[in-house]
């Protein structure tokens, strides 16, 4: 603050006007708008960044822990599924697979509860913060009050401590979220926080609240009060600040990261379910599901008003469509549109069921009105459900339901392959016959088979029926058989043991361009980029933020050289004036003395 002076009214005589001295006309502050607004958007987008990367530094030491992370428990589980193929008929083996079967769903609970006990701690982080911003918001505008009745008190003069008062009050509100300030013809400012949010007019403030989102739960949102309660308000009109990188990391991290972790539980446990009922047991049955998994999540809004309920479920034809995304469907009376949240892409139908993604949508019962709105989240709980459905190491089928046989009679050089089951049928494990009536033809006789005749013969070719695939090589003679049936008393068969090992290098996710582990990978990696980009703009925002309070400080804040140049001239001054007062004290005592005399 500075002083400013005005001359104070001469004093007239005959010889002309006297000086008198100055006068105090007010105390002003030594303000630049200009130079406030650059630090407080600085300042904004400084602690936004700061509070998204300490949220994703944590996810990211989580994924990416050599040790507790996700790839060291699916090498395990595989080394044991090699470890069956090697021996299928050793017990150990067998618990081996078990035990790390159970220590691999164990790993993806725990990520994903850690991944949760994230989402608790950002969901706390909001609440505080927007009641930060409203006890803020009241303080503002109770000094508005303070200052349009100082000011009008003081007639126009500033209350310059009140104003430095609530600009560091907005400096406080700018550091938890976006903020607008705009200044009244009476002083008072106009707060708007976000993308144009009213937070503040004049003496009034509009408090924030949180509430749980009404599609989703677990998810706490932000509204605002009023007179008919607290309206939510959209996360895209909240950036910046703290409550905005607490939001993004939420959106555009946390959700896609427990999503894309949920996707690989799934994929391994619909896949490598499906290939282990190919598979027989040494009990001679067919396999059963290893793995368990739970549904897709569909929500239902808590403001529709009709009786809809939709349901979910994994498509084990098509698992490898299976996306990252949630998706929004809402009805209009006519149709549904589903939207992928992702990407924006949408589509229209009428009635259900409907196959999108890897999943099936189907109407369970009741029926929607328009503007029902649901929220279907496919792999939101892939990893938290994932369990282990098989207790008896018996039970796992590494072993193939068919086996295949010459005839003993064949006097050809033809081979048959030990053959492979491709998919379950009722007449898997039917015995067939295939015989040959020359050296390019054959006949094939069995249940389910049509019993064809006269088909021809190229060596290595796929011979396909019932569910299960052969190939014959070499000149088979005329007369020979081969057979196919039902594989009893193999429990030293480890076909589908190999089958199943092989899973841990086929590429299933993302339309069969990546592995179960390339796409944990593709996680890591993609979370790992998102934190070294926002170590480095955060570090580059913090610089920003130095150099704008720099420049403040160099208009508005204390000079200390000035301060000494000014208390020297002060006090050379007041010598001055006091030499003046000594020499005329002298002069009326040598007067005072004359007249004496």
């Amino acid at each position: 603050q500075q002083v400013e002076f005005s001359n104070a009214i001469p004093l007239a005589s005959g010889s002309g006007f006297f000086g008198s001295g100055v006068d105090t006309v007010t105390v002003q502050r030594v303000y630049s708008r200009f130079l406030s607004n650059e630090v407080l958007n600085a300042s904004t987008q400084s602690s936004s960044l700061d509070s998204y990367y300490s949220q994703l530094q944590q996810l990211d030491n989580l994924l990416a822990d050599p040790s507790a992370g996700l790839s060291p428990a699916l090498q395990d589980f595989f080394t044991a599924v090699q470890g069956v193929a090697t021996t299928p008929n050793v017990a150990s083996s067998r618990q081996a697979l078990l035990s790390s079967a159970q220590a691999l769903s164990s790993r993806f609970q725990i990520i994903d509860q850690r991944s949760a006990d994230l989402r608790d701690g950002v969901n706390a982080q909001i609440s505080a913060t927007t009641q930060e911003i409203s006890n803020i918001a009241t303080q503002i505008a109770e000094l508005n009050q303070h200052i349009i009745v100082a000011s009008s008190a003081a007639r126009g003069q500033p209350p310059n401590d009140i104003l430095d008062q609530r600009d560091r009050l907005v400096a406080d509100l700018g550091k938890n979220i976006r903020t607008t300030v705009v200044v009244q013809d009476d002083g008072a400012y106009d707060v708007f926080i976000g993308s144009g949010q009213p937070l503040v007019a004049g003496t009034l403030a509009y408090s924030l609240a949180t509430l749980r989102d009404p599609l989703d739960p677990s998810k706490l949102a932000v509204g605002s009060r009023s007179p008919a309660g607290v309206v939510q308000l959209p996360e895209a009109l909240l950036d910046g600040g703290r409550l905005g990188g607490l939001l993004a990391f939420r959106s555009k991290s946390l959700d896609p990261a427990q999503n894309a972790l949920g996707r690989v539980a799934i994929t391994l446990a619909q896949s490598f379910n499906a290939q282990h009922a190919l598979g027989q047991d040494l009990n001679g049955q067919l396999g059963t599901a290893l793995f368990t998994i739970g549904a897709p999540q569909v929500n239902s809004r808590l403001t529709n008003s009709g009786s809809a309920v939709i349901a979910a479920a994994f498509d084990a034809t098509n698992v490898g469509a299976l996306t990252v995304s949630d998706y929004q469907l809402k009805y209009d009376g006519a149709n549904f549109t589903l939207t992928r949240l992702t990407d924006g892409t949408t589509q229209t139908f009428a009635a259900f069921p409907q196959n999108v993604d890897g999943i099936t949508l189907s109407l369970v019962s009741g029926a929607a009105l328009a503007g029902d709105t649901f929220l279907i989240r496919p792999t939101v709980a892939g990893a938290s459900t994932l369990g282990v459905a098989i207790a008896d190491p018996s039970k796992i089928a590494a072993g193939a339901p068919v086996r295949t046989a010459q005839g003993a009679a064949n006097t050809g050089s033809g081979k048959i392959s030990a053959g492979t089951v491709n998919a379950l049928n009722v007449n898997l494990q039917q015995p067939v016959t295939i015989t040959f009536t020359s050296a390019t033809t054959f006949d094939v006789s069995g249940a389910g088979t049509g019993n064809p005749t006269g088909l021809a013969y190229t060596a290595g070719q796929d011979i396909t029926f019932n569910g299960w695939t052969v190939q014959i090589s070499g000149a088979p003679a005329t007369g020979d058989a081969f057979s196919i049936g039902p594989n009893t008393g193999g429990s030293g068969d480890n076909r589908n043991a190999l089958a199943l090992a092989s899973l841990q290098t086929t590429k299933i996710l993302d339309g069969g361009t990546a592995s179960y582990q390339g796409a944990y990978a593709a996680l890591v990696s993609q979370i790992g980029t998102q934190t070294r980009q926002l170590q480095v703009t955060s570090a580059a925002q913090a610089t920003v933020l130095e150099q704008a309070q720099t420049a403040q400080q160099s208009f508005s804040g204390v000079n200390l050289d000035e301060e000494a140049a000014n208390l020297i001239r002060f006090q050379q001054a007041y010598q001055a004036s006091g030499k003046v007062l000594q020499i005329a004290s002298t002069l009326f005592d040598t007067l005072l003395q004359l007249g004496n005399r």
